[in-house]
């Protein structure tokens, strides 16, 4: 029998749509940003998906207005956990309020004791303060009886074709070895998103595109939909001044690559991430929430990838659909677990599920 999924702090979907894809049912998730809640619903339409702020949840409500929730074998998702500190402790921890989103996380751990607990956070999580945060984490979850671990994991290892770091505790009445996961070497920036170039010479702002070839690869087939119809592409070219920047930078290049008289002010001091290139032949950078202001762009035109670009490299399939306006779609993509890293994990956890 397949297992219950419940997502908080879900965004889109990242981690549910990963656990969908290794069979298990999703059925909610919470997050307190609109368009996300409507992505989310949009594509796991036998979930329920609420926008609410999860700070202002008592026990009572979750227990009246959240009975369908009660059933979850697992709950999964990124609470914030940046608020803890070796000098923090119980009523100083609860002044923070990162923290009392994170224990409003722990409140659904407790009322519905679920065999598996999924956090997904930034590796720093592990090293800041001392790893302060991350013995809390520990001592949370160790207090209320489950063996705990975690790992610091490159999503480019699993399948995803995008250098990606992030770190993940797994909360388990067994134990759980992040180490049998099976690793996949993610494909290229050119098998990912090398299919949409044709598109580029049609009308642009089209709400809808057909790719009229085969899928020639396990990814691309992967990607397809059954229809080939991508959405989610529209193209828009950033101001002249920038494009002619873009020109001088050569595939896996950066800001450095630029003569330093286009810009209005020399400085040495950006970020290596500056006006990067996509290579085609190797991994993407790590995808992030920019519209206007992100900093990596297409192997080949002057402009940013797409929407769905960026969803394809962060391994969401073309079916996985995301709504609202466009900057709010690059940062459902941008905030999102990729699907495909956590499918592996999700596969992995059947061991300890005791999964068929």
């Amino acid at each position: 029998m397949n297992k219950n999924v419940i997502d908080l702090f879900c965004g889109c979907g990242g981690l549910s749509e990963g656990f969908k894809l290794a069979g298990y049912n999703i059925i909610g998730g919470i997050d307190v940003n609109q368009d996300a809640i409507n992505t989310f619903n949009h594509n796991f339409p036998e979930a329920r998906g609420v926008c609410l702020d999860l700070i202002n949840l008592t026990n009572e409500d979750i227990l009246n207005d959240f009975q369908d929730y009660l059933k979850a074998d697992v709950i999964i998702g990124g609470p914030p956990c940046q608020g803890f500190s070796s000098a923090n402790r119980w009523q100083k921890e609860l002044d923070d309020d990162r923290n009392k989103l994170f224990f409003e996380f722990v409140k659904f751990v407790d009322i519905i004791r679920p065999k598996v607990v999924l956090i997904e956070n930034v590796r720093g999580i592990i090293t800041s303060n001392n790893g302060a945060a991350k013995k809390r984490i520990y001592e949370i979850f160790e207090e209320r009886g489950y063996k705990v671990t975690h790992k610091i994991m490159n999503s480019s290892e699993y399948g995803v074709p995008q250098k990606r770091v992030r770190n993940f505790f797994v909360m388990s009445q067994e134990n759980f070895d992040f180490d049998k996961i099976q690793k996949t070497i993610g494909t290229t920036v050119y098998d990912s998103i090398g299919e949409l170039y044709e598109l580029e010479s049609e009308e642009l702002g089209k709400s809808e595109y057909l790719l009229e070839m085969e899928a020639k690869t396990s990814y691309q087939k992967y990607l397809r939909n059954s229809e080939n119809k991508i959405l989610n592409h529209e193209i828009k070219y950033p101001a002249e001044i920038v494009q002619e920047r873009i020109k001088k930078v050569p595939q896996g290049g950066n800001w450095r690559d630029i003569p330093v008289e286009m810009f209005a002010n020399a400085r040495n001091n950006r970020h290596s991430s500056a006006y990067k290139r996509l290579d085609e032949n190797d991994f993407s950078v790590t995808i992030d929430t920019g519209n206007s202001h992100s900093n990596y762009f297409h192997p080949i035109y002057n402009r940013i990838p797409t929407v769905r670009e960026a969803a394809r490299l962060q391994s969401f399939s073309d079916d996985f659909i995301f709504l609202g306006g466009r900057t709010s779609q690059y940062r459902q993509v941008g905030n999102a677990v990729p699907p495909l890293l956590s499918k592996a994990i999700a596969n992995e956890l059947k061991e300890v599920l005791k999964i068929e």
